[in-house]
């Protein structure tokens, strides 16, 4: 009985694991490839992190925050709509500044062509670099 029992709660520790990674992985996008990682110095308990995300025309950016800032830069516009508005330009060389907790994204990317961000967040560890708003 006991060795039935301790299987049953290795059993349910392995199923909520396998949960936890798939809810970590996803808080973030498939679109975004992260170029690198690395501990903010003098700031206990932040990181920075720097990505490229490509976006394809039709593909929706959903309305998320981050926990800290984030600084970027359109590589590559395209027209992009945000719901009940028209569409509108996202042009290459605009910047991108959000600050924590700053509410954004939420379109969808319309082309031609695909939309590339390069983007830094300088963010607490531990958190995710995507919570999503609805």
């Amino acid at each position: 009985m006991r060795f039935v029992r301790t299987g049953a709660l290795v059993a349910a520790a392995s199923a909520i694991a396998m949960v936890m990674s798939v809810a970590a992985y996803s808080q973030d996008l498939p679109q975004r490839k992260e170029m690198k990682r690395v501990d903010l110095s003098g700031a206990q308990n932040m990181e920075v992190v720097s990505s490229v995300s490509t976006f394809q025309p039709g593909d929706v950016f959903p309305r998320h925050l981050h926990h800290g800032v984030e600084l970027g830069y359109v590589v590559q516009g395209t027209m992009v709509q945000l719901p009940g508005q028209e569409p509108t330009m996202m042009a290459t060389g605009a910047p991108i500044q959000n600050l924590r907790d700053a509410v954004h994204g939420g379109f969808k990317v319309i082309g031609p062509g695909n939309l590339i961000l390069f983007t830094v967040h300088s963010v607490d560890k531990g958190k995710p670099l995507y919570d999503w708003v609805k």
